[in-house]
């Protein structure tokens, strides 16, 4: 299944200035840029001089915010034993939640629950897992959409966004699963208990990031903005590049690639735009 990414190149731009608090307005004035132009962008037109001139002042890469624009690159797919992804539809938009298990043990995790519960319970089935968790990245709607189809034994959310029916934890925590490893990491901003999960024991690591970051993309600073993307650098970028990362939205990418791609992060870049 190939799954889109979550974000076009005007809903990177739009995020980067709410985020810092620009109008269309105050982008031009900054920029030299007119109102008009700045605004079709926000539309989706692509104007390369535009989204170039404009980049720098939103703290964006700009030859990589014009690469998505242009749709020069897409993640690879990615496949890992021990690792499923299940994509649901949630009104009028498509959202993850993933499973992840000891192949050995056949212990398992399920992280969120999506729109339907319906494709998790079939993977548990049909791999012979035995769930032991349901971990939750936050609690907005389309992410705890179905938990009680779940039936898990233990539900975990953040202590700074606690959920009915659920335990919480500090970051930091780390839980066995079989021969496996999860650990806790506060990705918070655009939810206040946002939270990374990073599991090890696998052939790679993985990090379950909810909607921290998209592949190219990041989630609205709903909460913080800054904090958003501080603690993404500090507990997401700061893994071995060749974490999988497994977002709340869009396709599997990597830390390498989100390195590599990602307009929200020009300091891992080779070039500045």
């Amino acid at each position: 299944m190939s799954i889109p990414l979550e974000d076009f190149f005007n809903d990177v731009v739009g995020k980067a200035m709410r985020g810092l608090g620009m109008t269309a307005d105050s982008l031009a004035a900054a920029s030299g840029v007119e109102v008009s132009a700045i605004q079709a962008v926000r539309e989706g037109r692509v104007e390369p001089a535009v989204l170039l001139r404009i980049a720098s002042l939103l703290n964006l890469h700009g030859t990589s915010l014009l690469a998505m624009a242009q749709g020069d690159w897409t993640p690879e797919p990615l496949h890992l034993e021990g690792l499923a992804q299940a994509n649901t539809t949630y009104h009028d938009m498509t959202v993850n939640a993933y499973v992840v298990w000891d192949p050995t043990t056949r212990e398992a995790a399920v992280f969120d629950t999506g729109a339907t519960a319906a494709p998790l319970l079939e993977v548990l089935k049909a791999q012979g897992l035995t769930l032991r968790y349901l971990f939750l990245t936050h609690t907005h709607p389309d992410h705890v959409a179905d938990m009680d189809a779940l039936r898990a034994p233990v539900v975990m959310a953040s202590e700074k966004e606690p959920y009915i029916g659920a335990k919480t934890f500090a970051p930091g925590t780390v839980w066995p699963l079989g021969g496996l490893t999860i650990e806790a990491r506060s990705t918070w901003g655009h939810s206040q208990g946002g939270t990374t999960y990073v599991v090890r024991g696998l052939e790679r690591p993985v990090a379950v990031v909810g909607d921290a970051l998209f592949a190219s993309s990041m989630g609205g600073g709903i909460v913080s903005y800054p904090d958003a993307l501080a603690t993404n650098r500090k507990e997401i970028f700061t893994l071995p590049d060749e974490t999988i990362i497994a977002p709340g939205h869009g396709p599997l990418t990597t830390v390498s690639w989100e390195k590599q791609h990602n307009p929200f992060y020009p300091e891992f870049k080779n070039e500045s735009a």
